[in-house]
């Protein structure tokens, strides 16, 4: 069985991954039903882009915009820190790309 991931609306961009994947097929259920290939690793609960995503485009997910892609996203590509800027919390650029600790506090 190919590691999955949910898109929750139609109109999402991304959806989130059930399970972990190392590259390859991944089938997207739930709004749509499709197989797409990754070659990179993504884990559980982060997202990956089920179409490509322009620069500054909105990333969609759960039918709401969360953010903006800082870099073109291609179809199959991990979303997190690296490339979406969130709309949501304007610290999210200084936040660590595998942990999410703030980058910006310094604690003594």
């Amino acid at each position: 069985m190919n590691p999955r991931a949910f898109q929750i609306q139609p109109q999402d961009n991304v959806a989130t991954m059930i399970d972990d994947v190392q590259s390859g097929a991944v089938e997207i259920s739930g709004a749509a039903r499709e197989e797409i290939s990754t070659s990179e690793k993504i884990s559980h609960s982060h997202k990956i882009a089920v179409r490509d995503i322009a620069v500054n485009e909105a990333v969609i997910k759960f039918g709401v915009r969360i953010g903006h892609a800082t870099q073109a996203i291609p179809r199959g590509a991990w979303v997190h820190l690296h490339n979406l800027a969130s709309d949501l919390d304007e610290r999210s650029g200084t936040l660590d790309l595998h942990s999410g600790a703030p980058t910006d506090t310094v604690y003594e």
